[in-house]
């Protein structure tokens, strides 16, 4: 089964692919404050809801790069829809492979839960100060453990316990790579079981519409799986956070 088919399926009423909250969202983009023209680029963009609402809300010019073409199909839609005359341009790709007309060239760089893209935290830190100009912002959206993960979590979600940190660790990484966290949003029970609990329902309305789909027995398998970890100490086991650095920084003079 194609993975982007999958995730376009599980996730098809979600606003984001990650467990953010709306009001969160809102009160978020409300700090950053952008001027007119600052340039953002949103790796691994999903649906493109970040960096369209920024549009909205600035007036500012971006690229947004994603691997799957439901996804970017998606996001050209928003465009069209919310922001059509917007200086914002979405790249199918896969986005470990984008590569900037120029280095340090935007004002802000997003990689919100996605660091997979980047091989990790860190790698994605290093490769978004690339990216970033001096002073600019980096958004990054990771997990990190709230307890010792059990050996049954680890083997179902194909992962190892040195894959992430703690919440702290995560603020570390960033600094040690010369920059200033300065602020962090982390997602509650709520947020988590929003992101995690609409897709159950996003594959029972498929399945009621498309019962002959040959991948539909695949797809059934693995959400079933995904949803007994998630409730057998999966959502007591790992946490989510947006962090926001500074490229530079009081803290880091």
């Amino acid at each position: 089964m194609d993975l982007w088919k999958y995730f376009d399926i599980t996730h098809k009423r979600h606003q984001f692919c990650n467990p953010l909250n709306t009001k969160k969202f809102e009160r978020f983009c409300q700090l950053l404050q952008l001027k007119r023209g600052e340039r953002v680029l949103d790796i691994a963009c999903g649906k493109g809801e970040f960096i369209i609402r920024l549009a909205e809300l600035y007036d500012i010019a971006g690229v947004g790069v994603d691997i799957s073409p439901y996804y970017i199909q998606e996001c050209e839609e928003k465009l069209r829809k919310r922001t059509p005359n917007s200086d914002i341009e979405f790249v199918q790709m896969d986005a470990a492979n984008y590569t900037p007309k120029s280095p340090h060239c935007f004002d802000v760089v997003l990689c919100v839960g996605a660091s997979w893209v980047y091989g990790g935290h860190r790698g994605t830190i290093q490769a978004l100060k690339g990216m970033v100009k001096k002073g600019g912002l980096i958004v990054v959206g990771e997990p990190f453990w709230l307890k010792e993960p059990s050996k049954e979590y680890l083997e179902v979600e194909g992962i190892k316990k040195e894959d992430f940190g703690s919440h702290y660790d995560n603020v570390k990484v960033g600094e040690n790579e010369g920059l200033t966290c300065l602020y962090t949003l982390v997602s509650n029970f709520d947020d988590w079981d929003h992101y995690e609990t609409l897709q159950w329902w996003a594959v029972d309305e498929y399945f009621r519409a498309h019962p002959d789909d040959p991948d539909m027995r695949e797809i059934v398998e693995r959400k079933t799986r995904e949803k007994k970890l998630y409730l057998q100490g999966g959502r007591e086991t790992m946490g989510w956070a947006v962090y926001v650095f500074r490229n530079g920084g009081c803290f880091n003079k």
